[in-house]
């Protein structure tokens, strides 16, 4: 018998980190890109350690951090009412630090990549920069955009030693599809596991076919 609530706490968890994502990483990427300041080295290594370090690392840290035992969760905890150990909440914050460069990076390297003609035309007109990002640079990195919201969704989706640190195994509450495949492996119910895992795997293939079709042009030219 599959039982549907972790794959659907799974989605939820990739919608949500994936647009609080999108609202964190274009300023991010536009700051990586323009600044001239020295921490910039600094920050670009914090932003990319995710992509090297174990998850459990950081999802052991995470769990340190947002403990009640520690002073930065005992204040959370007691002033703020929130609790973000083994909650739906804290999932969230660990999935968005863990999977911030597979959004930054795409963003970054796709206004990396605009010639600085069309910003100075933008600047000449009397255009702000905010202007001038929204209406200007975004715009002409479509596929940049595409990408990292693909990459950050799925990414999210296959998350598994970050999530189990941070937020356990409660069902209908931190369990999520992969943590559920490792339960049914380990209960030897192979079946149920498989169930699971072909229907991420599915997602996942069609989602990221999705990005190479249309970065490629090929759905283009299929309606042509």
């Amino acid at each position: 018998m599959i039982d549907w609530k972790p794959l659907i706490l799974t989605f939820e968890l990739a919608v949500v980190t994936t647009a609080i994502l999108l609202l964190v990483s274009i300023p991010l990427a536009y700051w990586l890109v323009a600044s001239r300041s020295r921490l910039k080295p600094v920050i670009e290594t914090l932003v990319s350690m995710p992509l090297v370090l174990p998850p459990t690392v950081l999802g052991f840290y995470f769990l340190v951090a947002f403990s009640p035992g520690n002073a930065f969760g005992s204040w959370l905890n007691e002033w703020l009412g929130i609790k973000l150990v083994f909650s739906f909440t804290g999932l969230v914050i660990a999935s968005v630090l863990y999977s911030l460069p597979f959004m930054v990076h795409p963003i970054q390297s796709g206004l990396s990549g605009l010639p600085p003609s069309l910003t100075e035309a933008a600047y000449v007109m009397g255009k702000s920069t905010f202007t001038t990002l929204l209406k200007v640079q975004l715009p002409n990195i479509k596929a940049s955009l595409l990408t990292g919201i693909v990459l950050a969704f799925a990414h999210t989706i296959g998350e598994f030693g970050v999530v189990l640190m941070i937020g356990g195994n409660i069902p209908g509450k931190t369990k999520v599809a992969s943590i559920a495949i490792y339960d049914e492996v380990e209960a030897l119910n192979y079946g149920v596991a498989n169930v699971y895992s072909l229907i991420l795997f599915c997602l996942t293939f069609f989602i990221l076919l999705t990005v190479y079709l249309v970065n490629g042009g090929y759905l283009k030219r299929f309606w042509k």
